[in-house]
């Protein structure tokens, strides 16, 4: 017990700093190759947070342990609007251009419904995995022919001139690039072991395990992310950072997890956590949209989902029990 509990912290202290480094690596190759700014910044907002969901989610499909995956990707959105958001706008009201409200959330909302389509039978099939996948390279697709006609992705700008300002030799971008992605691999199995040998011990099933500790330590990186937009008065970027997320997380690290084995689900993955998913989605569209040019997420707002987060957490704890 003792040694799956450090495999968890050290898995999850290296994997958000492997993520990371690949991240830094990546988006410098993809600079020193001449790739648009939108691309890069596409590829930082979708890879970057969502790196370490991915990975866990695919080790623990490999593993047979397809419900930890699952549990890993919904318990993602669920922290990062609950905890992430609530966190981040505690700390400063969070302001919603109209833009998101009329093409991001919209779009987040109809992806929320789609999942709960493919969650009717209680299994996520290989032909269910792919239509997700495919849905989520459309998506990426649409997102940079609209951002590359609209020209105006800040966040895209703004991760431009950060490897302008601090260029990253291509050499050194190689490596960082490999190592982070090693590293990535390495400690998700790690993290994948303690948790499953933690959910044994404590007699709890895999989905718990990665509905909390595993959901809530792959999104690290969107808490640190928002914190950092907030610091620089960039409220909406901690936002699209999360709307982002989530979207990848619903359809590409599931889809992942599904393509590589197909998910037999819980009943209670779609009467509790889809649901409390898309609770929390619909609330932040309401919270987003109360004014009528431009939303904001107030401190109110922040402390009502961190409160929904603490109810649903230990709801969860109350029904995860194999053998209550």
């Amino acid at each position: 017990m003792v040694l799956s509990i450090v495999a968890v912290i050290i898995g999850l202290a290296v994997l958000v700093w492997s993520a990371d480094k690949f991240v830094e690596g990546a988006a410098a190759v993809a600079r020193h190759l001449g790739m648009a700014p939108l691309v890069i910044g596409m590829v930082i907002i979708g890879f970057g947070t969502s790196a370490p969901e991915m990975v866990v989610s695919a080790i623990a499909s490999i593993d047979g342990n397809p419900a930890l995956a699952l549990g890993n990707a919904y318990g993602s959105n669920i922290t990062n609007i609950a905890l992430v958001l609530g966190i981040t706008a505690v700390l400063a009201p969070i302001a919603v251009k109209l833009v998101v409200i009329r093409r991001e959330m919209p779009v987040l909302i109809g992806i929320t419904l789609l999942s709960a389509i493919f969650l009717l039978d209680y299994e996520i099939t290989h032909l269910e995995a792919a239509i997700l996948l495919l849905v989520f390279f459309a998506y990426m697709g649409w997102s940079v022919w609209v951002g590359s006609k609209s020209g105006d992705d800040a966040l895209a700008a703004e991760y431009t001139q950060e490897l302008d300002e601090h260029p990253l030799p291509m050499k050194p971008a190689i490596i960082w690039l490999i190592v982070g992605l090693l590293l990535l691999i390495v400690s998700s199995r790690a993290l994948v072991w303690g948790a499953v040998n933690i959910a044994t011990a404590l007699g709890v099933s895999d989905l718990v395990i990665g509905l909390t500790v595993v959901a809530i330590g792959t999104s690290l990186p969107e808490l640190a992310s928002a914190i950092a937009a907030t610091r620089k008065n960039e409220h909406d970027l901690a936002l699209g950072n999360v709307i982002g997320s989530n979207m990848f997380n619903t359809l590409a690290v599931v889809g992942i997890a599904g393509a590589i084995k197909p998910i037999t689900l819980e009943p209670l993955v779609l009467s509790r956590d889809w649901i409390a998913m898309a609770v929390l989605t619909l609330l932040l569209m309401a919270f987003s949209i109360r004014k009528a040019r431009q939303g904001r997420i107030n401190r109110v707002h922040g402390a009502i989902f961190i409160a929904l987060y603490i109810a649903y957490t230990l709801y969860l704890l109350k029904t995860g029990f194999i053998n209550p």
